[in-house]
């Protein structure tokens, strides 16, 4: 495989080690990897020479690594998926909020890391060529328009990070029927890890909070305690 065809992959690590570890085994794996040791190389290496897929660390010695995803998210839909030390939840709501699709917990195995990119590349490339829709969908004051791609609540455009979209997407085309976790992460992030499951217990309960009129008492996206979530209709 010649770099021509190679994914291009954006790794933003300041942590040498961590650096090394991770750019050698993707360049093992058939990918062309570029570097960035802290945000604004990051947001530059992004700008000109147009990734694949961005790898980020949060804890980057100039600026967060949320802010880099805030500037890249105004200009790039580039899948994006942070690896990161932070475990909290308030720390993958920011920064899922912030518009990245995916997010690595550290440590984590070789496995893991390129399962999720392979997961991510599919994602980014079916997207890609998937025809237009021409249907909209509504529920009660939800109203979705899968051509132009935006969703609003009582007539005003909802803020959603692309995998809120796509979450919302899925429930909708499925309305009336209970999805599974490992389904719904299946079909969000190509993989079912237990970190998938908490990814998407963050992504319902900030996707809740701009669809739902009282977040703690749903009527729209409903819990089947450990089984999934089903969107009720209206």
């Amino acid at each position: 495989m010649n770099d021509a065809v190679k994914p291009r992959i954006l790794l933003v690590e300041d942590d040498p080690a961590v650096q090394n570890l991770v750019s050698t085994a993707l360049v093992l794996h058939g990918y062309s990897v570029e570097k960035a040791c802290n945000g604004q190389a990051a947001i530059m290496e992004a700008a000109s020479h147009g990734p694949d897929l961005i790898m980020l660390d949060l804890g980057l010695p100039d600026i967060d690594g949320v802010e880099v995803i805030t500037k890249i998210r105004s200009w790039s839909a580039v899948p994006i998926t942070v690896i990161s030390a932070r475990t909290e939840d308030s720390d993958k709501i920011t920064a899922l909020d912030a518009g990245a699709d995916d997010y690595l917990t550290k440590p984590f195995s070789v496995e893991e890391l390129l399962a999720r990119v392979r997961a991510s590349l599919r994602r980014s490339s079916m997207a890609a060529s998937e025809p237009a829709e021409t249907s909209t969908f509504d529920n009660g004051p939800l109203h979705i328009d899968y051509a132009a791609g935006y969703a609003t609540i009582e007539g005003h455009e909802l803020s959603l990070t692309p995998t809120e979209y796509k979450l919302l997407v899925l429930l909708a085309k499925n309305v009336d029927k209970v999805l599974t976790h490992t389904y719904i992460t299946r079909e969000i992030w190509g993989t079912s890890w237990d970190s998938d499951i908490a990814s998407l217990r963050v992504f319902m309960r900030t996707l809740r909070k701009k669809i739902e009129a009282d977040p703690s008492h749903p009527t729209m996206i409903q819990t089947h305690v450990g089984v999934g979530y089903r969107m009720q209709r209206l």
